[in-house]
């Protein structure tokens, strides 16, 4: 696997939210040192920005670490919570306060997941202007195909501020000083998204991303039609400015220019989802492939987060956040005793039922569990590690189940030559897959007004489960029994209007109903009167 060394631009950090598009080196190495060659331009530009898309370190990374993008895409909703257990997990009322939507506009992971997605597009408006100063290293063919690749990134970065704040200024330049920078609406800043990964689309790289060799890890043209079509099917939530007003625009009447076709919402979802189709991606023979130790040679996965103790610093502490001190011990690991399912989703997998669902037993640990030789796991006090998926509650403080309530994250395969503690595995982590592909396709489909029944069944076959009418509530239902754990819950549960709804242990908020928390506020640093910005809505 290749390694991705960030040369100078290792040394850029952002200091604060109200500097967040600042540059702020405590060291530098001389350009003359760096850009000299085609390759040094490359890597110096484009390849540098690939070392952020995981993460080793609090709200950096778009998986794999704690209080950023994933937390508050997964915690955030009825799919999964982190229980108070004793002294262990309050935080301050942190995870609580995620689960409960009591956040606010001073929360510091907040801040700091603003200023990871930023800082990675304020470094992409760098490397743009880096590769217009430095064109006679490169041909005009290289110099097109890597400023394509670079304004993808930042439009990935721009997608993921559009999800979770919505009202996010357009940056497009690595100097403009924060008295000069406007805040966007929402469907200024879709549409700036969408433009410019169809502006760019010809130009990448028609290879596949997941799969070892010149192109592991990088944003290519299927990566590409992925996002268009996810920002596709959410179109009526990304166009609508005034999100708290119960009106918006329907997908049928949003339209795109997609080759030579004029096409609405549902359509141009469709349209690139079959471009996908085209590309070769496929169902993987069995749903586990996806997650498996050494990974890469999944025919279903589109853009995942390269895993390798040896070549990278990228961790994956999901698994470790959610195990049991001594589950974790009988894999020669240690672990947090977390995250756990809700009752909400037991309730959709059917768990303990003869209508279970065949993927609960992949997705998740319950009951008894066994080490890698499949031995029953002896913890220190004698008795035989179970975990009670149907004890938990979001504070467990003094319930006799207390350190083992709620089901588990499983999904990913155990690692056993991993190292510290399992967060630096061999298993990729999975972004994007061809599973959300078909699913998508059939939601497009039946807001269409059409049958989605082939795409739904596609996926119910390959876990062995029987067919079912695609309804948007069966739609619903089975983006979280084939999704879970990977970080969708939120936005589905937004497009589908359920988001704000009461749910076990978390009563609907006073003026919820009017879908404010739908999005997160913006830093309080950045709002007036002291600000650039104006607040969301209902913060």
């Amino acid at each position: 696997m290749k390694k991705i060394i960030p040369f100078l631009l290792a040394f850029i950090s952002l200091t604060s939210c109200s500097d967040f598009l600042d540059e702020s080196p405590r060291d530098q190495i001389d350009e003359s040192q760096v850009y000299t060659s085609s390759s040094q331009l490359y890597l110096n530009t484009v390849a540098t920005l690939y070392n952020y898309i995981g993460g080793y370190s609090q709200s950096q990374g778009l998986q794999g670490t704690y209080r950023g993008v994933y937390d508050l895409e997964t915690f955030t909703t009825d799919e999964a919570m982190i229980p108070t257990r004793g002294g262990d997990w309050y935080d301050g009322g942190y995870w609580q306060s995620l689960f409960l939507h009591t956040w606010t506009a001073n929360d510091e992971s907040l801040t700091d997941t603003w200023n990871y997605l930023y800082k990675v597009i304020v470094l992409s408006n760098r490397s743009l202007e880096k590769l217009q100063q430095y064109t006679s290293l490169a041909t005009p063919q290289e110099l097109l195909a890597w400023q394509a690749e670079v304004r993808a990134v930042r439009a990935l970065y721009y997608y993921y501020l559009l999800d979770l704040f919505a009202r996010v200024p357009i940056v497009t330049s690595s100097t403009v000083p924060l008295s000069a920078v406007q805040q966007s609406r929402r469907s200024e800043v879709f549409r700036y998204v969408t433009d410019e990964l169809q502006e760019v689309l010809p130009l990448l790289p028609l290879k596949a991303s997941q799969q070892l060799g010149e192109y592991y890890g990088r944003l290519t043209r299927p990566v590409a039609f992925f996002l268009l079509s996810k920002l596709a099917l959410n179109a009526e939530v990304y166009a609508d400015d005034d999100w708290t007003d119960t009106v918006s625009l329907s997908g049928d009447k949003i339209f795109f220019k997609v080759g030579e076709s004029h096409l609405n919402a549902w359509q141009t979802c469709w349209a690139y989802a079959d471009s996908l189709e085209a590309c070769g991606y496929e169902l993987a023979q069995h749903f586990a492939d996806n997650f498996a130790v050494y990974n890469e040679t999944s025919s279903e996965n589109i853009f995942t987060i390269p895993m390798d103790p040896a070549s990278y610093t990228n961790q994956m502490q999901n698994l470790f956040r959610s195990y049991h001190y001594g589950h974790a011990s009988a894999y020669g690991f240690t672990a947090e005793n977390g995250s756990s399912a809700t009752l909400e989703a037991l309730e959709t997998f059917s768990y303990g039922t003869d209508q279970q669902d065949a993927r609960f037993a992949q997705t998740y640990y319950a009951d008894r569990v066994t080490d890698l030789n499949g031995q029953p796991i002896v913890l220190q006090n004698g008795d035989t590690l179970q975990y009670y998926p149907l004890d938990v509650q979001l504070v467990l403080t003094g319930h006799p189940h207390q350190a083992t309530a709620g089901a588990r994250m499983k999904k990913y395969a155990v690692d056993p030559t991993a190292t510290k503690d399992g967060k630096l595995m061999n298993n990729d982590i999975v972004l994007f897959r061809y599973a959300d592909v078909l699913l998508m396709k059939s939601e497009a489909k039946v807001r269409s007004g059409e049958s989605g029944d082939v795409e739904l069944n596609l996926v119910r076959q390959r876990a062995g489960m029987e067919p079912l009418a695609a309804t948007l509530s069966t739609l619903l239902r089975e983006r979280q029994l084939e999704l879970a754990w990977e970080g969708w819950r939120r936005q589905d549960l937004v497009r589908f209007g359920q988001y704000t709804r009461a749910y076990s242990d978390r009563p609907q908020l006073t003026d919820e109903t009017n879908g404010y928390t739908t999005v997160f506020p913006i830093p309080q640093n950045l709002v007036a009167p002291t600000g650039a910005f104006t607040q969301n809505p209902g913060y």
